[in-house]
């Protein structure tokens, strides 16, 4: 099993739109970005794990899901009506990539950027604490997850 992070804004898909959406399982698309999409269409295989975090005004890790379906064609972008639309992607030749996930759970706390940043060496090279960093799939080595979870339960 790999790990990642999958990062959304909460105002255009949130922890709880996700826990809305049916089983809770749903389509991981609307990604236009050409490493974010390979990690999409090649990286993220069914059964890997991936924290889903909010990024925009309160940047946190909120929850984690499983990948249930490995990626293929990002339909919304063949969709002129989607926000997503690519004219030059096509069902033929598509562009761009998606993965179904599937909530495993919210998390008890949110875990904040700003502690991540202060375990950042512990983190070691993780790609969210780099300067500049916007893609919005990330992997995540097994010992930055299982450190990640450690910051879950608040000390005391």
């Amino acid at each position: 099993m790999n790990y990642w992070l999958l990062k959304s804004e909460p105002s255009a898909f949130g922890i709880t739109d996700l826990i809305a959406a049916p089983n809770p399982i749903t389509p991981w698309e609307g990604v236009r970005n050409y490493q974010a999409r390979n990690f999409l269409r090649d990286g993220l295989q069914v059964g890997d794990q991936a924290f889903f975090y909010h990024s925009g005004a309160a940047p946190a890790i909120v929850g984690i899901v499983a990948v249930v379906r490995a990626g293929y064609p990002d339909e919304t972008a063949f969709d002129s009506a989607s926000p997503y639309h690519d004219p030059a992607s096509t069902p033929a030749s598509p562009r761009w990539y998606r993965v179904d996930v599937r909530l495993i759970r919210v998390l008890q706390r949110p875990i904040t950027l700003a502690a991540l940043k202060q375990h950042s060496t512990a983190l070691g090279d993780f790609t969210l604490l780099r300067r500049g960093n916007r893609l919005s799939v990330l992997p995540v080595t097994a010992a930055q997850w299982a450190f990640i979870l450690t910051l879950e339960t608040p000390p005391g």
